[in-house]
């Protein structure tokens, strides 16, 4: 990935999205990412998008957040779940940042392959302070990616703004393991299922107080400013960006079909399909609009300014709400074919309302948190 907003290996990232797409039925059906596909992001790149650091200790992120989400899209447009898995593993690396510097060597000593997964959704965790460290046991829901992880980043309990009390562990492979519980109607292939940890030692060098995450506030002399990016403003695009792709790959299979002659029933209502897919496409454009200038906020450093990192918030959700709508309208043109089993466009409609419904994407807290200034005042 370079400053200017390119990926800097496209070759590998268009062979990533032709795997991914290609494998997309399959994983779907089978619940679970083709290894082809897993191999594929990794190569491209993703893994390693944001990572802090080499294993020699200097700096290593050469991306940026368009860059990023414009990548993350791309796969998106093939298979939103390997879109979804590609951008938790950059997000997931950014966070690494906020480990203390021996952590963050031990955490990437394998090299920029390294396959961080994370969970905030702790469930039962009992995680006692020890000589040198944490001891750390229970459970952590929706870990995507998890069967294909080399660490884990796990909260000591469910974020709670302000809580200085709550910590992030960084827990290696060997120390966890995994249940299979994700069985969903879309965003099938992710493999976000339950994390286990039985008594792993946790020495205090890889674990760091989550509210700093949130807000940004990086260990003395560490990182960039894509790393030092306040959690909420930013964690918008992780989420979005596989959706945003998903909403073009439907917007073209629409595009087929109106480039095929209509017969019988379908030719009346030629015109109607006609002016719902134009619609579609403005919305997802506008929807592109307000994730490029969520980025492009974080990229230019511009998320300190007064009320910039509320807006990101906004416009991220304000942007997935619309995609889902585009999707629904898109959905409906394509009719009883979209609804075939074997055509992508159920599984498009049944990713993005799965993947809309994330937690990050909600657009009310979004807007409370925009004009909580404005009831202040």
């Amino acid at each position: 990935m370079s400053r200017d907003g390119t990926w800097q290996d496209a070759e590998a990232l268009e062979t990533a999205a032709g795997t991914a797409g290609h494998c997309a039925h399959g994983a779907d059906t089978a619940g679970r990412l083709a290894d082809g596909t897993v191999e594929a992001l990794a190569a491209a790149g993703f893994t390693s998008a944001f990572a802090p650091v080499r294993p020699d200790g200097t700096a290593a992120t050469t991306a940026t957040f368009g860059a990023v989400t414009q990548a993350v899209a791309a796969i998106g447009e093939g298979c939103t779940s390997a879109a979804w898995l590609a951008s938790l593993w950059a997000y997931n690396g950014r966070f690494t940042a906020f480990l203390p510097d021996e952590g963050r060597q031990e955490v990437w000593a394998k090299g920029p392959d390294t396959r961080v997964v994370s969970s905030m959704v702790a469930a039962g965790v009992r995680a006692e302070q020890v000589d040198g460290g944490w001891e750390l046991s229970g459970k952590w829901l929706y870990v995507s990616g998890v069967e294909f992880a080399d660490w884990a980043l796990l909260s000591s309990a469910p974020p709670r703004e302000g809580d200085r009390s709550i910590r992030v562990f960084a827990v290696p492979k060997d120390a966890f393991t995994h249940e299979v519980s994700w069985s969903t109607l879309g965003m099938r292939a992710t493999g976000s299922h339950t994390l286990l940890v039985e008594r792993a030692f946790v020495p205090e060098y890889r674990s760091f107080v989550w509210d700093d995450m949130r807000q940004g506030v990086l260990p003395s002399g560490t990182g960039s400013s894509v790393h030092g990016a306040p959690l909420f403003a930013v964690n918008g695009l992780t989420f979005a960006a596989p959706i945003l792709g998903a909403a073009r790959a439907a917007l073209r299979l629409v595009e087929d079909q109106l480039a095929t002659p209509p017969s019988g029933a379908r030719a009346a209502a030629r015109d109607s399909a006609r002016i719902a897919y134009t619609r579609a496409a403005g919305e997802i454009d506008a929807a592109a609009l307000l994730l490029a200038r969520v980025a492009e906020t974080a990229d230019l450093g511009g998320l300190a300014e007064d009320g910039a990192a509320f807006r990101s918030h906004r416009d991220a959700t304000l942007a997935v709400e619309i995609l889902v709508g585009a999707v629904d309208r898109l959905f409906k043109v394509s009719g009883t074919r979209g609804q075939a089993t074997t055509s992508p466009m159920q599984r498009i409609w049944r990713d993005v309302h799965a993947a809309g419904s994330h937690a990050a994407l909600q657009f009310e807290p979004a807007a409370l948190a925009f004009t909580q200034r404005l009831v202040a005042a």
